[in-house]
Order: C-alpha cells, then structure tokens, then sequence
C-alpha cells in the first residue's frame, strides 16, 4: 500500500532530525521548496509540516519559517529493586531527582472513587468496589515533569492514619513505608511499561505538544495482596528508564 505523499515527506524531514541532518534550531525548507523537491503541491508540503508540529518535532514562528524544536535534556528514571527493598520511607522521585541534584515535589489530590474493570483487576477486588484514588503532578525544581493517578483498596486503608496518601503521619511518604505503618508488608512491586499518545489535558499540564509520545508505567505494589496500583506518566523526551535488578 502506498503512503500519501505528506506522509513520506514528513518521514523524510523526522529521519533527517532523528539523524541530525536537521539540528535544533534549524530551519526547516519552506513549503514551496519541499514541494519542489518532492513533486507535490504546497497543500501536501503545508500538512506533512503540520503533522511534524502535532508530533513535536518542529515548531512554527510566525513571520519567520518552521525549525527544528529543541528538545529537552534526557535525563534518568531509575527503578531500583534495591532501592525498594529497602523501603525507604522517602519516594522514589524525590530520590531520583536528588542523584540529579534538583529539587523534587509534587502536587495531589486526593478522592473516593470506584474500582474500574482494569483497575479492579490489578488490584484483586472487584468491579464497582470502593478505593482512594489520587493524582498527582509531580515537579523538578518547580516544573511539571510527569503525572501519575494511583488507586489504593478502600477496604484496606478506609478508617486508619494512611488512607489519604498525602495527608496525616505518613504524608509524603513511600507506598512501602505507609503500608507498612498497617502491618502490610510489601514483598514485590510489578511494572508493565507501555507507550501512547499524550492525551490534551496531560499535555496542557506538561506543556508538550499534541501528538508527543509519552511512556505509562502500570505499576503495582503488593503483599499477601496487591495494596497499590498507578498510572505513571512521562514523557519520552524527557527521561528514560533505567532498572536496576539483583542476581541471585
């Protein structure tokens, strides 16, 4: 099946980038220059630039041309099967921008909610039942860098000091350090990493373009039973992912 033509001439222009033929801050060939080149009409030439802007690629300035975005600095997430093991009652963002030497916040919110299907699933209860579900912004030096929304059993922690995450004795404290403070002992924390589309209000919160790619790390903490489970959301060109696992 052949692609449209706006297809393959926004490929040719993400390759260019990826290669660094095209750096950032490089003006990208007008849309009479790619036509020209590639034997289309401006209209083609005008949506494959579009779509390399919906993507974050390039950025358009008004009375000036399109060039290449500047991307921000990579920097590393490590998820550290040592760093759980030894329950540090700190979060494991906070610790990670520390080894990055930036400050490390966040904001939340907390509310009761019910377990949807997916939910309801990785934590072992069932449909419909009651949990405490929070979302957060978590910030680098007072900017957004990624989000998550987690959803603990309300049966587990309704009723004692840790069942609002970020409120009482145990605020801000890791998920191993509050469940442990309710004689649950978490023993494993499982990771399914996927990647989609920045959804509108995630990229309004982080201030990426639509069409950005960010990673979801489905993250679950668990005991005798799964007591956590979230959503994490990061951008991809911010971090990657570093994971640390012991060999027996």
């Amino acid at each position: 099946m052949t692609q449209p033509a706006y297809l393959r001439i926004a490929d040719d222009l993400r390759q260019q980038i990826v290669d660094g033929r095209l750096g950032p801050g490089d003006r990208v060939p007008s849309r009479h220059q790619l036509a020209r080149d590639h034997g289309v009409s401006d209209r083609v030439a005008v949506e494959a630039v579009r779509l390399l802007v919906s993507e974050g690629y390039v950025e358009s300035r008004s009375g000036s041309g399109t060039y290449v975005r500047q991307r921000p600095t990579v920097r590393r997430l490590t998820r550290s099967w040592y760093r759980e093991a030894r329950g540090r009652a700190d979060s494991p963002f906070r610790a990670d921008m520390e080894t990055q030497g930036r400050a490390g916040t966040w904001r939340s919110s907390s509310e009761t909610s019910t377990a949807t299907p997916a939910v309801a699933e990785r934590l072992g209860v069932a449909e419909g039942d009651p949990v405490m579900r929070t979302q957060y912004t978590f910030l680098a030096d007072e900017q957004p860098v990624m989000l998550s929304t987690s959803w603990e059993p309300l049966a587990l922690t309704r009723g004692t000091p840790v069942m609002l995450p970020e409120s009482g004795p145990y605020a801000g404290a890791g998920v191993v350090a509050r469940m442990r403070a309710i004689e649950q002992t978490v023993t494993l924390a499982s990771e399914v990493v996927t990647a989609r589309a920045i959804l509108a209000d995630e990229a309004d919160v982080l201030g990426e373009p639509m069409g950005s790619i960010v990673m979801v790390i489905q993250r679950t903490y668990s005991g005798d039973h799964p007591v956590e489970t979230a959503d994490i959301i990061v951008p991809v060109d911010r971090y990657e992912l570093a994971y640390v696992i012991p060999v027996d």
